[in-house]
């Protein structure tokens, strides 16, 4: 099972924020890292399979990006935000339906079984 993201081995603070097993295929989980609710997106059988992006919804307000439904649309995936369903690509944040809203994304390994996120 490959679940680490080949762009992101150039950072060098990595976080520990929750263990494999922790985390739901097909689905989002949320954890905290210094202030910030960071969902995480685990998708067997992909090349990438781990995508971290902001919780908060920045159309409503709301922490309730990894409540969301995973899937693709114009060939990019994406997770639909669960009260306004606009759309999100897990690889860069960006708003398929606004270009006003993004979604902060977050470089993510596995590193064992921790799953680690870049700091700054």
């Amino acid at each position: 099972m490959n679940l680490s993201n080949a762009a992101v081995k150039t950072h060098e603070n990595w976080q520990a924020v929750c263990q494999a097993n922790d985390l739901v295929a097909d689905s989002g989980v949320v954890v905290w890292l210094g202030g910030a609710q960071v969902a995480l997106f685990y998708l067997p059988g992909l090349e990438q399979s781990l995508y971290a992006v902001d919780n908060r919804d920045p159309r409503s307000g709301a922490n309730i990006i990894g409540r969301g439904l995973v899937g693709s649309l114009q060939g990019e995936l994406v997770v639909a935000a669960p009260l306004y369903k606009q759309h999100f690509s897990l690889q860069s944040g960006k708003c398929l339906e606004d270009a006003g809203q993004q979604l902060r994304v977050w470089p993510v390994r596995m590193n064992g079984e921790a799953v680690e996120l870049a700091v700054a």
